[in-house]
């Protein structure tokens, strides 16, 4: 899976400030919505929520991976932001996380949605490419880092 079919410079952001887990996946919800107008920000951020109250999407090395499905998204979409100062995320490993990529899927797939989640988290084990991404300073920085394994 090449990541450079999932983002878009429009849902890229680098050194994002985040506060919270909460107030990130508002920040994601908002960063979708706007790119993707027939997608509605109030109903992702809510998908994000449910699927959070089902264990953290928090993979570990400061990464999260937040996803949820959606009855009117055409494509799988993805955003990525890198934060600004590392929040507590509830992450496997009990580790801050100041990388977030977000997963917005349709909401009849489901190999698909599962592959995605296995290719992402197999980028996010490798240090060298986690490195690209925090020394990431600009928006296009971290989307060519982002996609640098492509």
């Amino acid at each position: 899976m090449q990541i450079q079919s999932l983002l878009s410079l429009r849902r890229t952001a680098c050194d994002v400030e985040g506060i919270s887990k909460k107030r990130v996946l508002e920040y994601l919800s908002n960063l979708i919505a706007q790119d993707q107008p027939t997608l509605n920000a109030d109903e992702i951020f809510s998908r994000l929520i449910s699927r959070e109250k089902l264990g953290s999407t928090g993979l570990g090395n400061g990464v999260a991976i937040p996803h949820c499905r959606l009855a009117n998204c055409s494509g799988i979409l993805g955003g990525i932001i890198k934060l600004s100062e590392p929040i507590e995320y509830e992450a496997v490993d009990d580790q801050p996380v100041d990388i977030v990529f977000i997963l917005i899927v349709p909401e009849e797939t489901q190999d698909t949605h599962l592959q995605a989640l296995a290719a992402l988290a197999e980028r996010f084990n490798n240090p060298k490419y986690l490195k690209q991404l925090r020394d990431a300073s600009s928006d296009e920085s971290l989307l060519n880092a982002a996609t640098s394994l492509d």
